[in-house]
């Protein structure tokens, strides 16, 4: 029997609908990865989540409609276990700290999502997951 890894599942959420599909396409050359829904708001993000059950969500922080904040509580006192690294524009951003206080894993600079972003979801979506569950432990240490 082989014990093959399963891919890191990942859910996209910005409003910018160039963000989603350079994220899917970088993504999507990762052998260990695997784009599996994308978003454009909170609302959207919710229920895919519910349907996807992603292993990681990348989750831009304003958005139309729901916010990328509310809907991270939203999903996290749903789904507790969610993994979810917030997308922002500045450095020190209020709002990315008001996201991790939230539940969020980590925070990443979109000018700077090339060079951290693979590397991030990697440690996010390291915990071995389950093949028909979405489920995993918290991390607490970074």
């Amino acid at each position: 029997m082989s014990a093959k890894t399963n891919p890191i599942r990942i859910l996209t959420v910005d409003d910018h609908p160039l963000l989603r599909e350079g994220i899917a396409a970088l993504v999507s050359t990762q052998s260990d990865m695997k784009p599996v829904a994308e978003a454009s708001n909170g609302r959207e993000a919710i229920q895919l989540f519910r349907t996807m059950r992603p292993d990681v969500t990348l989750m831009d922080v304003q958005m139309p409609e729901i916010d990328g904040i509310e809907a991270l509580i939203a999903i996290r006192s749903e789904f507790p276990d969610a993994r979810v690294i917030v997308l922002t524009t500045y450095s020190g951003d209020v709002q990315a700290m008001r996201a991790l206080k939230a539940g969020a894993q980590a925070y990443l600079l979109k000018g700077l999502l090339r060079q951290e972003l693979l590397e991030t979801i990697r440690r996010c979506g390291s915990v071995e997951r389950p093949a028909s569950d979405a489920r995993i432990e918290d991390q607490s240490a970074e």
